[in-house]
């Protein structure tokens, strides 16, 4: 006999498993001996008050054998000889939408202009300790797309988009952590994910799939306004390639500007759109530990031992508009996300464990088209040229390097320049500079509110010991590329898919991975 059961438990219940054992026999009249097996099928912390409580959903097996594990394996059919479908990207949108479209028998050829992760890694050394920017093979750039090296969080709230649990369990086919089934907020970690989208690449080639890597694309085909197939740049010989096909993906994410570029000077219709731009904040995470988990740094410790480092979600409306946390990483490092030599960005990333000794998020303000006046000469690119602004603005301000420009928090908040900086674990290094003046008032003045509202929220959060970095600027993609809502190709070009966080159609891994597998699905109809 199998049960479902709801319970809610201390943290120190919840790591027990006789414990939880007993609470469900107890809750539900069955003696202990007779449950052979509980399976945790979702799990959530509950801090909203001192009284910490982890909700567990689980099965009870009574009197049964213990199940045999789950194989999330999938069956690939052999696609090498089946029709082509090209895909540019290699981030969550591409992987799976390639992987989509080999069990729909379908060949996706990937075509990526960065590195494999392995040899990304060097890339990102260069940024780090050298503060060389390679604009090919970066944080952004590369396989896997800015996910790879990022937190890897798979929590979207894009539940009715697509099936999640497929995209869930389609890395734990290859070598994620079962545990993201389970988890509200799963996340998969920058140590973990090169593996898994090794593995994935594997996949893909082991049933016929192609992918090449430093192969930048160039331009695109036309015929009769209708897809080709491309021509790319091999960027390790320099010589030119063109790939032949009627379907293309165009899943480059939000920091291929030279891609939203070609499109405009083809006349290929584009969009400019909101997002958001702000700076990233970083605290000691035993501060916020103490703040989320309702005890004094001297009993964090003790929390931690049955607690994940703890995250925080923060929005305030500040003048007509929002600012908000986004994309916080507990446990976490401050990346250099730079896609040129003369811009700082800045991002966030954990390891799996999620034990590194800071926490930081981006705090950003919502972009209005009111803000990009002194660019509108620039049509739909309005947008980027405003970021572009604000990342060569932090370049300057750092020295001119990937140094970033950073300041105490309350001195922000108070206007004031900072004399000295906190450590922090952005490996570039930060520079003291007067971000209260440097950002656009639209932004800083909001972020100075929002911090102040922030500091009410969670108190102590508002400190002194904390420090801002800037820029966080790659929220989400400036640029908007239009497709039809039924077949998803665009208006103007048959067999182009405009696809996942750089085409504006999504805002993170999964919902990227998601839409991935809608173009692969609306190719397919368009081909039957």
């Amino acid at each position: 006999m199998k049960q479902e059961l709801n319970l809610v438990l201390s943290p120190e219940e919840a790591a027990d498993n006789e414990a939880i054992k007993r609470i469900a026999a107890h809750q539900t009249g069955i003696r202990p001996s007779e449950i052979t097996f509980v399976k945790i099928l979702k799990r959530s912390v509950d801090a909203r008050s001192r009284n910490i409580k982890i909700n567990l959903k689980i099965d009870i097996y009574c009197n049964e054998e213990v199940p045999a594990p789950i194989s999330y394996k999938i069956e690939y059919p052999d696609v090498t000889n089946k029709k082509p479908v090209l895909i540019i990207g290699a981030g969550p949108a591409g992987l799976f939408a390639a992987l989509q479209l080999i069990e729909k028998g379908l060949k996706p050829i990937i075509i990526e202009r960065g590195k494999d992760v392995k040899s990304r890694r060097r890339d990102l050394a260069a940024i780090n300790k050298e503060h060389i920017v390679n604009p090919h093979s970066n944080y952004c750039f590369g396989e896997g797309g800015a996910g790879t090296y990022s937190d890897g969080k798979l929590y979207t709230r894009s539940t009715k988009r697509g099936d999640i649990n497929k995209i869930l369990e389609t890395f734990v086919a290859h070598g994620a952590d079962d545990n993201i089934l389970i988890e509200a907020h799963p996340h998969i970690g920058t140590n973990k994910l090169p593996k898994i989208i090794e593995a994935m690449r594997q996949t893909i080639i082991d049933n016929g799939g192609e992918v090449h890597f430093n192969t930048h694309l160039t331009d695109l085909i036309i015929k009769n306004n209708s897809i080709k197939g491309v021509v790319c740049e091999q960027l390790d010989t320099a010589s030119t390639t063109e790939f032949i096909a009627d379907s293309v993906i165009l899943a480059t994410g939000h920091s291929a500007r030279d891609i939203f570029e070609l499109l405009h000077s083809k006349n290929i219709l584009i969009e400019g759109k909101t997002f958001a731009m702000g700076v990233r904040v970083e605290h000691p995470q035993a501060l916020i530990d103490s703040l989320q988990y309702h005890c004094t740094l001297n009993e964090v410790e003790h929390k931690r031992e049955f607690l994940p480092a703890a995250p925080y979600s923060m929005v305030h409306q500040a003048l007509g508009r929002g600012v908000y946390s986004f994309c916080m990483c507990p446990g976490g490092i401050i990346a250099p996300c730079a896609t040129a030599p003369d811009e700082v960005v800045t991002n966030g990333w954990s390891p799996s464990k999620r034990n590194n000794p800071y926490a930081n998020s981006g705090i950003v303000v919502t972009t209005e088209a009111v803000d990009l006046k002194e660019y509108q000469q620039y049509g739909p690119l309005a947008g980027l040229r405003y970021q572009q602004a604000l990342e060569k603005m932090a370049w300057n301000a750092g020295g001119q390097t990937q140094t970033a420009p950073a300041q105490r928090l309350m001195d922000f908040v108070n206007s004031k320049l900072s004399p000295t900086l906190p450590d922090v674990s952005y490996q570039p290094g930060i520079r003291s500079a007067p971000l209260h003046t440097l950002l656009p008032e639209a932004i800083g003045k909001r972020l100075q509110i929002g911090f102040q509202e922030f500091g009410k929220k969670m108190r102590g959060y508002l400190s002194n010991d904390a420090v801002i970095v800037g820029v966080e600027s790659r929220t989400s993609s400036p640029v908007r590329i239009p497709r039809d809502t039924i077949t998803l190709q665009h208006p103007q070009i048959k067999g182009l898919y405009p696809c996942g966080e750089g085409a504006g159609y999504a805002g993170g891994i999964v919902s990227a991975a998601i839409d991935g597998q809608k173009c692969a699905d609306a190719i397919l109809n368009r081909i039957i």
